[in-house]
């Protein structure tokens, strides 16, 4: 089965060895433009630099790459593009923008705990912020750059050259505002440890780039007033950067960063980027805050519902981060693993006495690795007609993506959702509302692996299949041990779904060979309370997560993660038929196995307390999915 969801499965854009924020405008010659910086080497090291390339199939094929700047100049990094619009004297140029390091200097001051002589020298980050531009849509780029001045702020100051030489680089995309161009730049104040030991964020705003032909005449701002760019709430780390922008319906601004705090933070400036909102944690719509490692989280503007006239957007992070990075300082300065899997959030306009806002969905997963360990990030955001997108990258191969349009709509419509998800639902108890049975004949799960005849050595072809266990039941109890759903042989292969000695619910996937379990969070469910619990298990990127009463699970303050990953060797939990079941065996003492393995699921066997409703589903349930299943139980269908 293909998983378009598998980075694998998309159509690469070249590169060199190196290759980072793969950027696209759509031209008015109906071309894809990316820039990207690439290179020979690795990530910082000399030869790296900026290239542009078209397409013309959505993303399929690409023209050969145009150096913006050659791989033996200095270092030229991180581009960002920009066409002029229909109705603008300039309309079709495009800019390209981009960190030059015109003195080529090779070496800046640094702390000693991270760099003993005192010396970075990686220098990629630094120097002067430039632009180029093409009148033939990016055929063809202007032999000359043009400096963008940029106001020197506390942050510069406070550098050890007090200044004089700036620390900066950008990945947020430029975008328009009546009549104005603006561009996101991240102030840097030293480097050590974690590389950049500060950030914050600013926008350069030019008001002319538009309609003056002559770049040399390009006037340039930088916002927001005063001495400080947009950083942390109070009490946060030093680390807020990678600023990336969208405009609502009303005019304001929306920005969202990262930080080294375990969370997101977005600010809003409802006057041009002059000043911006206190920053806060970014927040689902339920008022729980987001959770996003030291990474790229970008938010991009989709469309227009069509029946509200309310905006449409896509949040793309990592969901996981929280207090297992704020309380343990060696991470604090590093904390740029775990990129992968990526989640997508549905965001749509809210109206507030401030001005408009975006209210976050609870998220799902958007795209993944099968290699735990590579990381995709700096993604961008492509629209055609209907169809959505993304571009991202592991610093060594980038790539294009569609999104289905059904995941966009689930996640803009969670908020309404009250339907129960019909599409490969296998059981459901009870059955005119009589209460369900002690035991059911098991119906078959999909295989997750199976061998494959069509490879010469017979080895391990993925399927890529899931399923999904839904259950609304009362605990009497938290004794641990306490059996709520169980299919399981006698040798422990198959599933089943219990309580621990942590007052949590777990499942426990057993092949025979190999078992892997996950629980949900602590405190989520509670004794003497009827709940409402969706265990699902994604044979994508092998992830296991749980939903609890309409709410997804994220490890909250108790732990890093919510969802957990499950053993790629995993190859089925479908118990093997043995004959001869004695029925009398569903009532067992806690702890002992089944007698014999017929495919019989048990519900409840060992239970202080009831279930009152089971559903199983031969495939992962999206999280909006099992959220309108909780829904529609608690009559809101």
């Amino acid at each position: 089965m293909i998983d378009h969801r598998n980075i694998s499965t998309g159509h690469e854009i070249p590169t060199e060895t190196y290759s980072d924020q793969p950027y696209v405008v759509q031209t008015d010659d109906g071309a894809w433009l990316c820039a990207v910086t690439t290179g020979a080497g690795r990530e910082g090291q000399g030869g790296q630099h900026v290239v542009t390339m078209r397409s013309a199939d959505l993303g399929r094929t690409w023209s050969a790459p145009v150096d913006v700047e050659p791989a033996d100049g200095p270092e030229a990094s991180y581009a960002v593009l920009l066409e002029v619009p229909d109705g603008y004297p300039n309309a079709g140029r495009v800019y390209v923008l981009y960190n030059h390091n015109t003195d080529n200097i090779r070496q800046v001051i640094a702390d000693r705990d991270a760099y003993p002589d005192g010396y970075c020298r990686r220098v990629d980050s630094l120097g002067h912020y430039v632009f180029k531009f093409s009148d033939d849509y990016g055929q063809h780029w202007s032999p000359q750059r043009y400096e963008i001045p940029l106001r020197v702020m506390a942050i510069d100051r406070q550098n050890p050259y007090g200044g004089a030489l700036l620390f900066f680089w950008n990945v947020g995309k430029p975008f328009i505002h009546e009549g104005a161009a603006f561009c996101s730049l991240h102030k840097v104040g030293g480097f050590g440890a974690g590389f950049f030991t500060s950030n914050e964020g600013v926008l350069l705003k030019s008001d002319n780039l538009l309609a003056e032909r002559d770049p040399s005449k390009v006037r340039w701002e930088t916002l927001p007033d005063g001495e400080i760019g947009l950083r942390t709430p109070p009490g946060g780390g030093p680390v807020s950067a990678e600023q990336s922008y969208v405009v609502l319906s009303d005019g304001s601004f929306c920005a969202v960063y990262r930080t080294i705090d375990g969370y997101p933070v977005e600010s809003y400036s409802r006057d041009g980027g002059h000043t911006w909102s206190v920053p806060q944690y970014r927040c689902y719509a339920d008022g729980r805050r987001m959770k996003h490692p030291r990474a790229a989280n970008f938010h991009w503007r989709c469309e227009v519902g069509a029946a509200d006239g309310r905006g449409r957007y896509l949040y793309w992070f990592h969901n996981h981060g929280g207090r297992f990075i704020r309380e343990h300082p060696q991470r604090r300065s590093i904390g740029y693993e775990d990129r992968n899997p990526v989640w997508f959030s549905g965001g749509i306009e809210v109206d507030t006495p401030e001005g408009q806002v975006i209210r976050w969905s609870q998220p799902e997963i958007g795209l993944y690795d099968d290699d735990p360990y590579v990381r995709m990030s700096y993604p961008d955001l492509v629209r055609e007609g209907h169809r959505f997108f993304v571009t991202e990258t592991q610093k060594d191969k980038a790539r294009v993506h569609e999104i289905p349009r059904a995941l966009l709509e689930a996640m803009w419509n969670q908020f309404e959702a009250t339907a129960v998800a019909r599409e490969g639902l296998l059981l459901e108890l009870p059955v005119a509302g009589a209460a369900p049975p002690a035991a059911v004949a098991m119906p078959r799960l999909p295989k997750f692996l199976e061998r494959d005849p069509g490879r010469a050595d017979y080895g391990t072809k993925d399927l890529r299949q899931g399923f999904s266990v839904e259950l609304r039941f009362r605990l009497e109890t938290m004794r641990p041990g306490q059996i709520l759903l169980d299919n399981r042989a006698e040798n422990g292969q198959g599933f089943c779904l219990q309580t621990t000695d942590r007052s949590t619910v777990e499942i426990v996937l057993n092949d025979g060979r190999t078992e892997s379990r996950w629980a949900c969070d602590p405190g989520v469910v509670r004794a003497s309370e009827t709940h409402h619990l969706v265990a699902i298990v994604d044979g994508g990127p092998k992830v296991i997560s749980f939903v609890i009463d309409g709410t997804l699970n994220d490890g909250g303050e108790f732990r890093q993660f919510g969802w957990g990953r499950y053993s790629p060797h995993l190859r089925e939990v479908n118990a093997s038929p043995v004959p001869g079941l004695d029925l009398s065996d569903m009532r067992r003492p806690a702890g002992q196995p089944p007698q014999g393995g017929a495919p019989m699921l048990r519900i409840a066997p060992d239970l202080d307390g009831e279930v009152s409703l089971v559903r199983l589903y031969g495939r992962y349930l999206l999280t909006s999915e099992a959220i309108g299943n909780y829904r529609a139980g608690r009559g809101l269908g």
